[in-house]
């Protein structure tokens, strides 16, 4: 079975985490997309500065080819909005989402305590939330972020399972 899968969310909702141990337990590539931003949006970010659609276009479109080198990969990525999805999607209609859901009060005490990560500060993560248009249930796995990081990567190695035998 080739899985095609992109964990998605806002900052610090778990995606590298969970994705690396999703792409662990199926025995398959994981790729943290944030690898793949530029120096610049890398600045931006850091200073505290949202990303505008533009900076998210090319790197989302660096992503697509990345998908499309590969026959299987677990990617990390933010995906919050329909338009970016349909640009990981493009030329690749197995792809499957993993949304991590979470609100802010959950996350932002994770974010808070995370170092060497150059995403930073409650300005920037509001702003993701602001950005972000949820995926329904029929567009991606739907997975609350309250509980336990294994319970998390367990469910959604179920639910991908699953949809994959159907």
């Amino acid at each position: 079975m080739n899985y095609k899968i992109v964990v998605m969310g806002v900052s610090g909702c778990g995606k590298s985490s969970v994705a690396s141990k999703i792409a662990e337990r199926l025995s398959i590539p994981f790729v943290d997309g944030d690898d793949y931003h530029s120096e610049e949006s890398i600045r931006k970010m850091s200073s505290g500065t949202p990303l505008t659609d533009e900076d998210r276009f090319s790197w989302l479109n660096r992503l697509n080819g990345i998908i499309k080198e590969n026959d299987q990969l677990v990617l990390a990525c933010s995906s919050l909005t329909p338009t970016y999805r349909d640009i990981l999607r493009k030329g690749n209609p197995e792809l499957r989402f993993v949304y991590l859901q979470g609100t802010l009060d959950v996350i932002w005490p994770r974010m808070s305590e995370r170092s060497n990560h150059y995403f930073s500060g409650l300005d920037l993560l509001k702003s993701q939330f602001k950005t972000l248009i949820e995926p329904t249930e029929e567009e991606a796995i739907i997975i609350p972020i309250d509980q336990p990081v294994d319970d998390v990567v367990m469910q959604a190695v179920e639910q991908l399972s699953s949809i994959e035998m159907s």
